[in-house]
């Protein structure tokens, strides 16, 4: 096919290829959010320029309508905006655990700004945010999501969409897990915190001369740093599990969708 034989007919398949990537990229973590439009745009091209041809099978190949071609690419801008959707719940439940760490520990006024989401986060919540995303790439995680890609138009080809199955109570449920996965990550830290502001209550009562107030900031801190250390290795265990998972989870959704 030469340029001059191009039309917007032949080019439809190649269009519907690039809205569920570039939706994809869009919406994934590390990515979506301070990447540059035009490096997003170009990264987007290019996957599709690679990925069009051991897809191209379960393409379209006739020609549509213009409403019916719109309709087909919003459908395949929401499910690549839902499976982005699908991993950033695991780094929002790293930054919300890591934001009751820090409100526990007395950083509640120490922000600092999140070029990701484009917003101020509490301190320790853009640490471990920075520690997930360097342990997603460790772990080869962008491979996950062009594995995903590729599954995506074998199990879920382009026009099969549907929304009104189990595809949404399985995204509650995976909300649901991001708050449990929150939890774990915050328990150690939790844990010790309580009982350090026990401790420090009981030494109040018995001695009322002792400014607790004042000591348990520098105490506290202390302790949750240390704890923050030993429970590393902790963290990157539930990392990769959850990050594991991905590639079930993004299975799941297919065939909720293709109901």
């Amino acid at each position: 096919m030469t340029l001059a034989s191009l039309s917007i007919d032949s080019l439809q398949p190649l269009l519907i290829c690039f809205t569920r990537i570039i939706a994809l990229l869009a919406s994934m973590p590390v990515l979506g959010g301070q990447v540059p439009r035009q490096v997003l745009l170009g990264l987007a091209v290019l996957l599709t320029g690679l990925i069009f041809p051991a897809v191209q099978t379960h393409l379209p190949q006739n020609a549509f309508a213009p409403l019916f071609l719109a309709l087909l690419v919003a459908n395949e801008t929401l499910l690549g905006i839902m499976l982005g959707f699908a991993a950033r719940l695991i780094f929002t439940a790293v930054e919300f655990g890591g934001t009751v760490v820090g409100y526990q520990m007395g950083f509640a006024a120490a922000n600092v700004y999140d070029p990701q989401n484009q917003r101020q986060v509490a301190l320790v919540s853009q640490f471990q945010n920075v520690f997930a995303i360097l342990v997603f790439l460790a772990l080869d995680g962008h491979h996950i999501f062009i594995r995903a890609l590729v599954d995506s138009y074998d199990l879920l080809p382009p026009g099969l969409f549907d929304f009104s199955g189990g595809a949404v109570p399985y995204l509650m449920e995976l909300t649901s897990h991001m708050f449990v996965l929150a939890i774990r990550f915050s328990a150690p830290v939790l844990a010790v915190m309580l009982l350090s502001s026990l401790v420090l209550g009981i030494l109040a009562r018995v001695f009322p001369q002792l400014n607790v107030f004042l000591l348990s900031f520098p105490i506290n801190i202390a302790l949750a740093f240390i704890v923050l250390g030993l429970t590393m290795n902790s963290v990157v265990y539930l990392l990769q599990r959850e990050f594991s998972a991905l590639d079930g989870q993004f299975h799941q959704l297919y065939q909720l969708l293709g109901k």
